[in-house]
């Protein structure tokens, strides 16, 4: 009797852990996509040295909130929003330290609400700089603003696309220096069916005042957990500066995250 009540107890229960296996699955592959219809909120900390005359450091927070809104039938509108909070110590020489909030900069991108032709992901949109930093040495001290837009594309466990955009400054403190600036963040990725995803990307940028480029190499593993019925994605990496533009930062630097996932109904 109880070999039979164990039997069926095993049938029922299996299917229901694979189908919260696959769930979880599915919403790790899904914040693969920076434009899903899946509201995030990540807290991503940073490490870096190598900054300067002085090997100057800095560590920071960046709250990076996604929250995509339904515009039509059709169309998404997905909010991205990047907010630093950091502490750096002799970046610019003997500069000593900083701690505060830096310059926030905010993408709006619209994107149709499924595949196009071949399953590419895109969206397309404006984005802007916001001088929101407490010190002048932790923000630019100008209005930026320009395109961005993104493209991907999700096949079986693989995701694979980029983001980019492109900022000029517009108004600010005319004693600094002007902002012209291409940011390429191409992206591939490979989640497994227990919720890990390996990651490997570039957030490279290009300042067409000074003819110079930052190119750091992200490799990120994460992992989907829950505590409780809160989804939550637990993320460790390492980068790499292949290039590094003047004063820039140097070597191997950190990355820590945990991003709460809030998924739309």
């Amino acid at each position: 009797m109880f070999a039979a009540i164990g039997a069926v107890l095993s049938l029922t229960c299996e299917p229901a852990v694979a189908d919260a296996a696959a769930d979880d699955a599915d919403l790790a592959k899904q914040l693969a996509n920076p434009i899903a219809s899946l509201i995030s909120v990540p807290f991503q900390f940073n490490y870096d040295t190598g900054y300067g005359s002085e090997n100057g450091e800095k560590a920071f927070v960046n709250v990076q909130p996604v929250i995509p809104f339904s515009l039509s039938e059709d169309w998404n509108v997905i909010s991205r929003t990047i907010v630093p909070i950091a502490w750096q110590d002799n970046i610019s020489g003997f500069s000593g330290d900083q701690f505060g909030l830096g310059d926030i900069t905010q993408s709006i991108f619209f994107s149709p609400k499924q595949p196009g032709p071949g399953g590419l992901i895109w969206g397309v949109g404006p984005v802007f700089l916001v001088p929101t930093a407490t010190d002048e040495l932790l923000g630019a001290e100008k209005w930026g603003a320009g395109p961005t837009a993104v493209v991907l594309k999700q096949s079986g466990p693989w995701t694979v696309g980029g983001l980019a955009n492109h900022i000029w400054s517009f108004a600010g403190d005319s004693s600094r220096a002007d902002i012209n600036s291409t940011f390429l963040q191409p992206f591939l990725s490979y989640t497994t069916q227990d919720a890990w995803t390996f990651s490997l990307n570039t957030e490279s940028t290009y300042n067409w005042e000074t003819d110079e480029w930052s190119v750091p190499i992200n490799f990120a593993i994460s992992k989907l957990v829950k505590f409780g019925k809160q989804p939550v994605q637990l993320q460790a990496g390492i980068r790499y500066w292949a290039v590094s533009s003047t004063g820039g930062p140097e070597g191997i630097g950190g990355r820590l995250a945990v991003t709460f996932l809030f998924p739309v109904k």
